[in-house]
């Protein structure tokens, strides 16, 4: 748990902020989920590899997860495979994929299910995706939902089965509304291609739906962030750590979009980045702000406006 903790710092900022937010045992299954997830992202981000070596990889480890191959077996591959990769802690935290098992292991079956379905919708998903990678960008926007489900909205699927696990109360609420769960996850992901997108270009590669405006996403995300301001309020006022793991990371993206819709063009990711001034402050308000739907709604329709310009 040191190591997760420790890894978690330096792989994600903003995710180190936000999951020590959840109850102790929550926050557990959380992070180390995140950490299975970054591992299948790292393989995908790693642009030497080839197509057939990313998918190849991603069935190893989705293997390694599910207990059908030897995890060491994954690492060395994986590591060898990635010898010219320059982040250094995302190697680490592929050195550690028996660690990260282990830590799944101590799980609740329950849990252990439901990481194990997110991991592998996730790493199937993205193998097929692999394939499809050019820089017109994906073929039309049922093709781009789909992509941002597999990538982002089963996570929102996983943290619904979580919570649920541990909250009857949020169980009790969400019912019939699980959908909104796939905006959520759908939301983040949707600010992660947009702010990536310059990056992305740069390498040859682009997210985005061939057939949909900048403008068009940008209301697309609206709506999915509507979804998911709903989403967090079915949350039970009582579940205070869940509430804030969840508007944390809404509200940055509402605000990172916001700035993105601000700035139209940008040729580099730090442009439309918060500062750390910015995030802190909004780690203050969420305090507060989680007490009140109110409050919180009134963020969202002073935040998002030039979203729906």
């Amino acid at each position: 748990m040191a190591y997760q903790k420790a890894i978690l710092g330096s792989v994600s900022r903003t995710f180190a902020l936000t999951i020590p937010l959840l109850p102790a045992n929550i926050e557990k299954v959380v992070g180390n989920t995140y950490l299975l997830c970054r591992i299948v992202d790292t393989i995908e981000d790693a642009g030497d590899l080839s197509v057939p070596t990313k998918q190849s990889l991603s069935a190893l480890f989705l293997d390694a997860v599910l207990g059908k191959a030897s995890v060491d077996h994954f690492v060395q591959l994986c590591l060898d495979a990635l010898k010219h990769y320059s982040n250094e802690d995302e190697l680490d935290l592929i050195a550690h994929t028996p660690t990260v098992l282990r830590i799944l292991h101590t799980c609740s079956n329950d849990d252990q299910q439901a990481v194990s379905r997110c991991v592998s919708i996730m790493s199937e998903g993205m193998s097929f995706f692999h394939g499809k990678q050019n820089q017109s960008g994906l073929q039309d926007l049922p093709e781009f939902e789909q992509y941002c489900y597999v990538v982002a909205g089963v996570v929102g699927e996983l943290l619904t089965t979580v919570f649920s696990n541990h909250s009857p109360a949020f169980k009790k609420q969400i019912a019939g509304r699980e959908d909104l769960a796939i905006a959520f996850g759908q939301a983040l992901q949707m600010t992660n291609i947009l702010k990536d997108s310059p990056a992305d270009k740069a390498r040859g590669v682009s997210w985005k739906p061939a057939n949909v405006s900048e403008i068009g996403l940008l209301k697309i995300a609206y709506q999915k962030l509507q979804d998911s301001l709903n989403y967090i309020l079915l949350i039970p006022k009582h579940e205070q750590g869940i509430r804030r793991f969840c508007f944390l990371a809404f509200g940055l993206a509402v605000m990172t979009l916001s700035k993105i819709a601000h700035r139209q063009q940008f040729d580099n990711k730090d442009e439309v980045k918060l500062s750390r001034s910015t995030v802190m402050s909004f780690y203050g308000f969420t305090r507060w702000a989680v007490k009140s739907d109110h409050l919180m709604k009134l963020f969202f329709y002073l935040s998002s406006r030039s979203l729906i310009k």
